[in-house]
């Protein structure tokens, strides 16, 4: 409630138009892409050309079958209250991919539709996590994770992931993070902001740890289909991790659908009732005819991933290969997703400081790897989610910037 000032005409009571906010607000962060992308835009505004390398999201258009399938749904007349855990052809779907593609058995009953991957996050956090639990989350990593544990009043415990160590977290290391406190591990693989994968020797050793100190898992899968030459493995296909673990995945990224809000999790069979009151009481349901065409998404053919993919994988070729040339850099070949994560520490700036220099000075939009933690302090995070034109004229904008800080440093 805002603070009274004074009577309006008629009488009426007016509130300072501030409103005091509850202390949990102040645990709650934000994204850097999205301030980095207003900022650009703001940019673009005045005159300047800007290339986005900022944002994580495909610059393809969702495939024409997805699209003409939600047309019809529409037409057929999908505009009603969906069942608050998801239509039952598209988490029949879900299951089915699921099981084809890592081999674990899942019932449709396990999955649940949430409009975007994010909500996932926040009701595995809701109903597991409360003051006094620790969850453990990799740094660099989405930074989604460690604002939605500090606002449920978690205690969010960063595990490092150098690039020394090809950006995958070590089990030692993992296992002397936890304590009896500790409630819930989070993965991410393919990774965001890095483009790592954990191998199955990683992802073994990781679901030993979690049987032994009985955790949850909370793992972000939601790049899985955009790999390279490694393979996505969930750690669900370990024994006794499919009761412990929660799966988020979603469209958005594999199908182009970011737009779309669609995102979903294959839960343990007793964490379906209390997911589905969160959505009840949260978002009611996820909009029906979109869910009809993500059911075509999964069914339907898988040509448009492929070439997404391929095209994915000629742009990392030519983004690490041209960062690598640039005095100052070094980058790693990414194995998944979407991202080059570049140590720029040969510089003499931070990444955050060399981001800034990169909009204001290029016109080339990059985040800081500060934005996902502190181990990516001295890191950019580039999305080539853009043309192999734009990629090309950003090489030569950020060398331009970055050879002579790196030059007379020698």
């Amino acid at each position: 409630m805002g603070h009274v000032v004074g009577s309006s005409a008629g009488g009426r009571i007016r509130y300072d138009p501030r409103m005091r906010l509850a202390d949990r607000m102040s645990r709650l962060a934000t994204e850097g892409a999205m301030e980095v992308a207003a900022r650009a835009r703001a940019l673009e505004a005045t005159g300047r050309h800007v290339i986005h390398l900022e944002i994580g999201e495909p610059d393809f258009d969702t495939p024409a079958n997805i699209r003409e399938a939600a047309k019809r749904a529409l037409d057929d007349g999908w505009t009603h209250y969906p069942p608050a855990p998801g239509l039952p052809v598209l988490r029949r779907a879900i299951a089915d991919d699921f099981r084809a593609r890592q081999g674990v058995d899942v019932s449709p009953d396990q999955v649940v539709v949430t409009p975007g991957a994010k909500p996932v996050m926040f009701y595995a956090l809701l109903a597991l996590a409360q003051e006094g639990d620790e969850v453990i989350y990799p740094d660099p990593g989405f930074p989604i994770y460690e604002s939605m544990t500090r606002f449920v009043g978690a205690t969010p415990v960063p595990i490092p992931m150098r690039q020394e160590h090809e950006f995958r977290l070590d089990p030692d290391e993992l296992a002397s993070l936890v304590t009896p406190r500790t409630r819930m591990i989070i993965l991410n693989s393919p990774a965001n902001p890095t483009g790592a994968i954990l191998t199955r020797d990683d992802l073994r050793t990781i679901a030993s740890i979690a049987v032994e100190r009985d955790l949850t898992v909370l793992t972000d899968e939601i790049y899985g289909r955009i790999v390279y030459e490694a393979e996505h493995v969930s750690i669900t296909t370990f024994p006794g991790l499919a009761e412990r673990t929660i799966v988020i995945d979603g469209f958005s990224k594999s199908y182009a659908m970011t737009g779309w809000r669609m995102g979903h999790a294959i839960l343990p069979e007793p964490l379906v009732a209390p997911f589905t009151r969160l959505i009840v009481n949260s978002v009611t349901g996820t909009s029906a005819a979109q869910q009809i065409a993500a059911a075509e998404a999964l069914n339907g053919p898988q040509d448009d991933v492929d070439r997404m993919v391929a095209e994915f994988r000629a742009r990392r070729a030519l983004i690490v290969d041209g960062l690598n040339a640039i005095p100052g850099f070094r980058c790693l070949r990414p194995s998944g997703a979407f991202y080059a994560f570049p140590d720029i520490s040969g510089t003499g700036l931070s990444g955050s400081e060399l981001a800034d220099r990169l909009l204001s000075e290029a016109g080339v939009a990059v985040l800081s790897g500060s934005a996902f933690g502190t181990v990516g302090r001295n890191h950019l995070r580039i999305s080539y989610a853009n043309s192999r034109e734009n990629i090309a004229l950003a090489l030569d904008r950020i060398r331009a910037v970055a050879e002579p800080l790196a030059v007379a440093r020698v």
